[in-house]
Order: C-alpha cells, then sequence, then structure tokens
C-alpha cells in the first residue's frame, strides 16, 4: 500500500497500513496513515448480482418498449396463410391468396386496401392487384380473414405477398 505525507507530499509503499501515527523522515511531518478497508467478497457479490439485475430490467424495458412502438407504428399487421391455383373457364390459371389482418392495438382501426404483389424469380414485381377487405374497422385485437383471386395468371410468379395500403 502507498501513502503520502500530507505537508511534502513524499511517497512511502509498506506492506500494511500503519497502527500509529506516521513522521515523515524528508520534513518530519507527523501525520495518522487512513486505514483502507479491503473489500467484502460477499459484497463484491452482491454488487456484482445488482448490477446483473439493472441490465436484466435495463433490457426488459427495450424490448417492451419497441415492441410498444412496433404496435403504435403499425397497428394492423396484414398476413398470408394460404395460397393454392383455381383454372378459369380459358383455361388459366389464377392464385386465390388467403390471409389475416389483425388488430395489434387496443384501439379501434379502420382497415385499408390490401395490396397483393406477385413476385418473379428476381424479387422482381410481375404483377400487382388491390383489392378491399371486408371488413372496415377492425375492433381491438380483432382479425379478419380474407380471400381473393388474382386477376393475372401465374406465370413467372414465385412468390406472393400482401401489403396495407395507406
Amino acid at each position: 500500500m502507498k501513502i503520502t505525507c500530507n505537508f511534502c507530499k513524499t511517497e512511502y509503499s509498506m506492506d500494511r497500513a500503519p497502527a500509529a501515527p506516521v513522521k515523515c523522515a524528508v520534513c518530519g511531518h507527523v501525520w495518522t496513515a487512513p486505514v483502507v478497508g479491503r473489500k467484502s467478497p460477499f459484497l463484491v457479490l452482491i454488487a456484482a448480482l445488482c448490477a446483473l439485475m439493472a441490465a436484466i430490467i435495463f433490457a426488459i424495458v427495450v424490448a417492451t418498449h419497441h415492441t410498444a412502438t412496433g404496435v403504435k407504428n403499425n397497428p394492423l399487421v396484414a398476413k398470408i396463410t394460404g395460397v393454392h391455383t383455381v383454372v378459369d373457364a380459358f383455361g388459366v390459371s389464377h392464385f386465390v391468396v388467403a390471409g389475416t389482418v389483425t388488430n395489434r392495438s387496443e384501439e379501434i382501426y379502420g382497415v385499408p386496401d390490401l395490396m397483393i404483389v406477385s413476385h418473379g424469380g428476381g424479387d422482381e414485381i410481375v404483377a400487382q392487384q388491390k383489392f378491399m377487405p371486408s371488413a372496415t374497422l377492425l375492433d381491438a385485437g380483432a382479425s379478419v380473414t380474407f380471400s381473393h383471386t388474382l386477376s393475372a395468371p401465374t406465370h413467372g410468379v414465385k412468390k406472393v405477398t400482401v401489403e396495407l395500403k395507406e
């Protein structure tokens, strides 16, 4: 441990804290060296646990805030639940897209038009078709299903997505 003379600032190295007042060999000043206590392993453990709890609480608050912000910014979610093909009277196959629109918020929301987008192999847009869902308002936490037959043929389509059109 190091102690320093309060008067001339001379530093001394000692194995342990002195039990009596100390006299400086340079200036002769006498002072009582402060007793530096060792940190208890139990207190270090308690401090580490407190830090861990603070980190966990912080992570929960951030995740909850992120989820709440996501719901606030995007209260309605449209999801495709199934796609199958039908053949019309002229022998042309078309997609029938089924899905749901869910209100994740705690308020009533108006349901906008939906856009079904057909994508090709390189994710380029092959066709788009807008339609109105069967419900115009959704209660808090409610869902509505939809099913729509696309007028565009299925040729070249690799992926189908749904979007909400505000």
